[in-house]
């Protein structure tokens, strides 16, 4: 009797587990939607630029401010996420890197993702302006409208898009910066800049290891032809040489130490090593490193930043 009860036990937490694995599911594909690999770095650029925008005693520090701040944009650009998968939907089904998102799949309908991204979209936008400020509300509204009014639609009509598409794409370290002290400096700028000059050789990267999806869903990430090799070789090295000095300039203010001088220094042209690269070898192997190597070198850039800050 006693064994019989255990058994009767087991089956019944195997039958209470089999009947959560699909509500388990069922999130795990939201929570996809919300393409948090892309909120990650988001939320790295914020935190830095919030804390930047800081006295540099941690007495004080408003860390309920920088709560808020990491919430209420990392919902926003979470429903940029969402909102621009549903747009790309038809043109996602047909390239191999994107088969398998929650909305091709048919693991989420259509409605449900569109009510998903515009309540996070939403919500977000006026958590900013009621837990944060108005400023920071309003720039990260207008980075998800441009992301999708402007980028989406401009990835299957011409290459020019990389330069669009960059524009939102550097805004995190405005909103940090903008949440943290309510305006707009020269350093914030810089932070902008930095960013905004990084995603060239990231994109590039991404654009070349995938090229053969892209041309088959319609995108003009890349010309088609001879030409793609020069966008490849100029949207690659330009970007990541004029990072090199460009990130050195808050040394050259007073704003940070040697430590950051030298790190940065080093990381920008390794950075710039693996750009070259791409444009004299273009193979999958080197794309994939210099894709790595911009994943490694932002949040090494802004950690130097924190921690050698004067």
């Amino acid at each position: 009797m006693e064994t019989e009860a255990i058994v009767t036990r087991i089956a019944l937490l195997e039958s209470a587990e089999t009947r959560k694995q699909p509500h388990l599911r069922l999130l795990a594909e939201y929570w996809a939607l919300t393409k948090p690999d892309i909120n990650f770095l988001i939320g790295i650029a914020i935190f830095a630029s919030f804390c930047l925008a800081q006295p540099t005693t941690l007495k004080g520090f408003p860390y309920a401010l920088l709560c808020h701040t990491l919430l209420g944009s990392l919902l926003i650009a979470s429903g940029a996420g969402t909102l621009n998968q549903i747009l790309e939907l038809r043109f996602d089904s047909q390239m191999r890197r994107t088969s398998r998102r929650p909305l091709v799949a048919g693991q989420i309908s259509t409605i449900r993702a569109l009510w998903f991204g515009v309540l996070l979209s939403l919500g977000g936008a006026v958590y900013l302006a009621l837990a944060v400020n108005s400023l920071t509300s309003l720039i990260a509204g207008l980075t998800l409208l441009s992301y999708l009014g402007l980028y989406t639609p401009l990835k299957r009509k011409t290459p020019a898009c990389t330069f669009v598409g960059a524009l939102p794409g550097a805004a995190p370290p405005l909103i940090g910066w903008v949440a943290a002290s309510r305006h707009l400096s020269l350093e914030a700028w810089i932070l902008y800049s930095m960013l905004f000059l990084w995603q060239f050789p990231h994109f590039m990267a991404i654009a070349w290891m995938y090229r053969e999806d892209y041309k088959r869903a319609g995108y003009h990430v890349l010309p088609y032809g001879e030409s793609r090799f020069r966008v490849i070789a100029l949207q690659s090295v330009i970007p990541a040489f004029l990072l090199v000095p460009l990130s050195l300039i808050p040394s050259l203010f007073g704003n940070e130490g040697r430590i950051y001088f030298l790190g940065v220094g080093l990381l920008g042209l390794a950075f710039l090593c693996f750009a070259v690269r791409l444009a004299l070898e273009r193979s999958n192997i080197v794309a994939r490193q210099l894709l790595l190597a911009s994943i490694v070198y932002l949040p090494s850039v802004l950690l130097l930043m924190l921690l050698d800050r004067n």
